[in-house]
């Protein structure tokens, strides 16, 4: 069995980032919620809105990946104003009965570590840029 940290380079940096690989699990738990749903119209409603918040968490770190430098912190940081409004979304779920308190606690906990991961990689990008050194986007995405 291939580990997680052992795969190969991919072609698409993104998707060699661990970051990456979380909000894609963060999205599929959405989806699950979402599919518990009763035939309720305005659940269905709600629930379209936290989809489309979760998504944009991959969406950004995979659009940002492909950017100079200081384009991908932008797009990370609009990761993380996904991961707040996921926050949002989350609170407001678990005030009108839509998830339960575990799920809040997994849901708060997963935003969380993002939110954690999305800092590092933020400060890690920052850190490697020399003053006056030019960022390019030229290379393999």
């Amino acid at each position: 069995m291939e580990n997680e940290h052992e795969r190969p380079t991919t072609f698409f940096r993104f998707e060699d980032l661990r970051i990456y690989h979380k909000a894609l699990e963060y999205v599929d738990w959405v989806y699950l919620m979402a599919g518990n749903t009763k035939d309720d119209p305005f659940m269905k409603s709600f629930f379209e809105r936290f989809i489309t918040s979760a998504n944009g968490i991959p969406l950004n770190i995979a659009e940002g990946s492909s950017r100079n430098k200081s384009q991908f912190v932008y797009y990370l940081k609009m990761a993380k104003s996904s991961v707040r409004e996921c926050v949002v979304v989350s609170s407001i779920a678990l005030s009108r009965g839509f998830i339960n308190d575990d799920a809040y606690d997994d849901s708060k906990n997963r935003l969380m570590e993002m939110t954690k991961m999305i800092g590092a990689l933020i400060g890690s990008l920052q850190r490697s840029v020399k003053p006056g050194e030019l960022d390019d986007d030229d290379g393999p995405d």
